[in-house]
């Protein structure tokens, strides 16, 4: 299992759009074979080390065949050019990390 995190620089004014693009995506997850578990919101930033990222999404693939099939889907990657519109540094305002289950 790959478990998908993004985090997204997204200006105060721009969260109404953000939460738009967000729901179509978890829409769109749900129809992806091996995705599952979407899960978006504000960032807490409970220890402080994230400011400049003001809301995130994580997703899990069953593997990496079914991630990349994700990536390579055309409605994701117009949803994917939809938030980097939103973001502050455009794709520069974007964080992106993937972690393999090893345990």
């Amino acid at each position: 299992m790959i478990r998908h995190c993004v985090m997204l620089d997204v200006p105060s004014a721009a969260i109404k759009d953000l939460e738009v693009a967000l729901r179509d995506l978890e829409t769109l997850t749900r129809t992806l074979p091996g995705i599952s578990g979407f899960v978006a919101g504000p960032n807490r930033d409970f220890e402080g080390k994230t400011p400049g990222y003001s809301y995130g999404f994580t997703l899990d693939a069953k593997d990496a065949a079914a991630l990349q099939s994700y990536a390579d889907d055309p409605a994701h990657q117009a949803i994917g050019r939809r938030l980097v519109a939103l973001c502050s540094k455009g794709v520069d305002g974007i964080l992106v990390y993937d972690l393999e289950a090893a345990i």
